[in-house]
């Protein structure tokens, strides 16, 4: 309970640096992003076909890809309020957040199986036969929830509070599952150091050597005037052949341990995460 408090209070203080514009376009983006998902799945509720094959989707997958859905879901949302901050965060790469609509679908179901467990916990006793009626039923008592989302801006807030705060408690349950084989983060699974993304890379800007700059970190040679030379987003200079192998290696800068996106969706949430407590002023 305090862990989760601790959570909101951040998100609270990020929310608190917004702008009343910055403030007003986060809340006019999240209600259209919650409306679409409150549609889509009414829209699967009330198509048996669309239903039975979500649910066999769903049921097709393993543990970890269905984690990996809600993590990638859980991610865009952090990823939106970052981006409404505008404080030159490097936001995780499209490839990182984005779903087929075949997934949209079974995320969402997941996740509404999962709410109406956690407040109805014998209602899936029923043969899956009966689930969508079930779920229907549970639906129809939230309709007046979203009317009061539609009118109020202080509930969409809460509502995006929610969801962001159920994004860090989503990766720490990531990150200790499997007792003694925690995720370190900055790392992949059993320490494996984590590429920095591909898109990312690709993007990062080539600047002119003007002479004046110091040694590539790298290869401890000058970085020759004119020569075409790497610039991270922390500023620091590279020779490209020497700054490309490294982010094949690691998403961090060589000089500041500065990090560039992956295409992990966990570290991703928990790099995203620690940017927004910093910008918040609680670390």
């Amino acid at each position: 309970m305090e862990e989760q408090k601790s959570l909101e209070a951040i998100i609270m203080s990020s929310l608190s640096t917004l702008t009343p514009l910055q403030l007003s376009k986060l809340t006019h983006h999240f209600s259209s992003v919650y409306h679409r998902y409150h549609h889509r799945i009414l829209s699967l509720l009330s198509s048996p076909t669309l239903f039975s094959l979500t649910l066999h989707h769903l049921n097709s997958l393993s543990l970890h890809h269905k984690s990996l859905l809600i993590g990638r879901h859980l991610l865009s949302k952090l990823a939106i309020l970052t981006y409404f901050m505008q404080k030159n965060t490097i936001l995780p790469p499209r490839s990182t957040t984005s779903m087929n609509l075949r997934d949209v679908d079974a995320v969402l179901l997941l996740l509404l199986l999962c709410n109406l467990r956690q407040h109805e916990p014998g209602a899936l006793d029923a043969p899956p036969s009966c689930w969508r009626d079930i779920l229907r039923d549970y639906m129809a008592k939230d309709i007046l929830k979203l009317s009061n989302i539609e009118g109020s801006s202080s509930e969409v807030i809460l509502k995006f509070i929610e969801l962001v705060a159920k994004c860090k408690d989503f990766v720490n349950a990531m990150a200790y599952d499997g007792g003694d084989q925690g995720y370190s983060y900055g790392e992949g699974k059993e320490g494996k150091k984590l590429a920095a993304s591909v898109a990312v890379v690709v993007a990062l800007p080539s600047v002119e050597a003007s002479g004046g700059e110091n040694e590539c970190v790298v290869c401890k040679e000058d970085m020759k005037l004119g020569r075409d030379i790497c610039k991270l987003p922390c500023d620091h200079l590279f020779h490209w052949k020497c700054i490309l192998p490294w982010l094949k290696k690691t998403n961090t800068c060589p000089c500041c341990r500065f990090q560039l996106p992956s295409d992990d969706v966990f570290a991703e949430t928990q790099r995203l995460w620690d940017v927004l407590a910093k910008m918040s002023g609680a670390t």
